[in-house]
């Protein structure tokens, strides 16, 4: 009876053991989920500096008034202006002679003076691209810019009394044909091609400087008593020896008394004269350094 005992209990010793040292069962390994894809932001229009602006002229009612009421602020001035005597609206140095006698006239600018190039800038917005003499000259043959508002109104009734426009531009020479037929078809009064003086336009015994107007508002100035003078940028009415922001203001110090009554400016925030004098003229820097120099012009409040 004893050795079964003995057998019995070093058989159960041994399985308890076995259970102890067997190895626990390992969890089954599983594998992450997989991240959600991010979600890709809409594509938009790249940033550009003239949205806002070009917005603006296309359909702010504020846009749409100031050009109005410029016009009929210089229409208000014009029969005072055609009955005084010795009245002039071109500087002394581009008077070349007397202009008593003379038949009267009126210089104007083209472009966002009367007429709206806004829907180009626009397709430069659009498409991400600068301004260039080649989609220029296309959109010019179009003919399909529109007039500023109260220009052609104030064109008509200084035709009516027997004032002759002048539409003094730098669009260039061979631009001609297309921008007489869109003046026309806006309803600009226009009876002869020599109304237009573009650039490149020759005047004898004047030295043209660059694209400045100086030596065209002459020539005009030889013939007709120049009553008015309109434009969106300075030098539309006198030239500018230093286009920086201290050179511009000297160059309309002698004549602030005359804007609202011989000069009107139209505004147009688009381009100009006004741009390059904030980072020294110098178009071929770097957009971005261009951008920090116009940055650093900036006035800030303290």
């Amino acid at each position: 009876m004893s050795l079964p005992r003995t057998l019995v209990l070093s058989t159960l010793v041994l399985a308890l053991a076995a259970c102890q040292t067997a190895p626990a069962p390992r969890p089954v390994a599983t594998e992450p989920a997989p991240a959600p894809a991010p979600v890709a932001a809409p594509a938009g229009p790249a940033a550009n500096d003239n949205l806002n602006a070009v917005a603006w002229v296309q359909t702010a009612e504020e846009y749409q008034l100031l050009s109005g009421q410029v016009y009929r602020a210089a229409l208000a001035e014009l029969d005072r202006a055609i009955k005084t005597p010795g009245w002039d609206a071109l500087v002394p140095s581009e008077r070349a002679n007397p202009a008593d006698g003379l038949p009267p006239a009126v210089i104007v600018d083209i472009d966002e003076t009367v007429l709206d190039n806004s829907p180009y800038q626009a397709r430069l917005v659009r498409d991400g691209a600068s301004y260039n003499e080649v989609t220029w000259d296309g959109w010019v043959r179009e003919e399909k810019a529109l007039p500023v508002p109260g220009a052609v109104e104030f064109a008509q009734a200084a035709a009516a009394r027997g004032v002759t426009m002048f539409y003094v531009s730098n669009r260039a020479a061979h631009l001609e044909e297309a921008t007489l037929a869109n003046l026309r078809k806006a309803g600009f009064p226009i009876e002869s091609k020599d109304q237009f003086l573009g650039l490149g336009f020759f005047v004898e015994g004047c030295e043209q400087q660059g694209s400045e107007k100086g030596c065209r508002r002459q020539h005009v100035g030889r013939t007709h008593r120049v009553l008015m003078q309109f434009g969106d940028q300075i030098g539309d009415m006198v030239s500018i020896e230093a286009n920086n922001p201290a050179g511009r203001k000297d160059a309309l110090r002698p004549y602030l008394a005359w804007f609202g009554e011989r000069w009107f400016v139209l505004p147009n925030p688009t381009y100009g004269s006004w741009e390059p004098a904030l980072f020294n003229n110098a178009w071929e820097l770097p957009e971005a350094e261009r951008r920090r120099m116009k940055l650093d012009a900036l006035k800030y409040a303290e």
